[in-house]
């Protein structure tokens, strides 16, 4: 099953028209590595769990390796591979193959009225690695993706921002909560499988 899961992501992902932000060579951006790997049967995507730093706005929140891009960096690829090994100590050119991208997430601004464009890029790991998270990652988890396809365990949640409080969808994987823009990244990933699945389910 993992393994066919994996083949079906490829394979939508090669057909997948990513959304791409209008004026995104005018906004700040940043880039986030999504890896695969089948492990003990399952496929798994690997998250971070940041680590508790004042004055970070994802201080504590699980996310994917990744960061803002630097003026050195050609381009969002770049980005997610060199944060990719700055903060958990793999390089991705030695390990995984990229086998496409996702459409580019607008982060909320902290100050001001421009946020920043995130774009992910999904990761199949070829080979075990060892890692070595620094400072900013207090720990690396590896989440089973259907553990995220199974829609029982999907939960909600408050979120209060300037006095209003919002529900949100979320996911609670052994005391961790996955929400907020590395869902969305998720849930966009996700539909690539649950679209195929629709579409067999019609044909019946």
């Amino acid at each position: 099953m993992s393994v066919s899961l994996l083949q079906l992501i490829e394979n939508r992902l090669g057909g997948h028209r990513a959304g791409r932000k209008r004026l995104r060579r005018l906004r700040q951006r940043a880039a986030v590595a999504m890896i695969l790997s089948v492990r003990d049967g399952e496929l798994h995507i690997l998250m971070i769990k940041r680590a508790e730093r004042e004055g970070d706005p994802w201080s504590g929140h699980m996310a994917f390796p990744g960061g803002r891009m630097d003026p050195g960096d050609a381009n969002g690829f770049a980005v997610a591979s060199r944060e990719t090994e700055e903060e958990v100590g793999i390089r991705l050119q030695d390990c995984a193959t990229c086998i496409g991208r996702l459409s580019d997430i607008s982060a909320r601004p902290r100050w001001g009225m421009l946020g920043m464009f995130i774009s992910p890029f999904v990761f199949r790991l070829e080979r075990e690695v060892e890692f070595a998270p620094n400072y900013e990652v207090a720990e690396v988890v590896w989440v089973p993706l259907e553990y995220l396809l199974d829609t029982d365990q999907r939960e909600s949640m408050i979120w209060k921002r300037k006095g209003v409080s919002i529900t949100l969808p979320c996911y609670l994987f052994g005391g961790r909560r996955i929400w907020g823009l590395s869902l969305m990244m998720l849930d966009e990933l996700m539909s690539l499988v649950c679209l195929q699945a629709d579409r067999k389910q019609r044909l019946r």
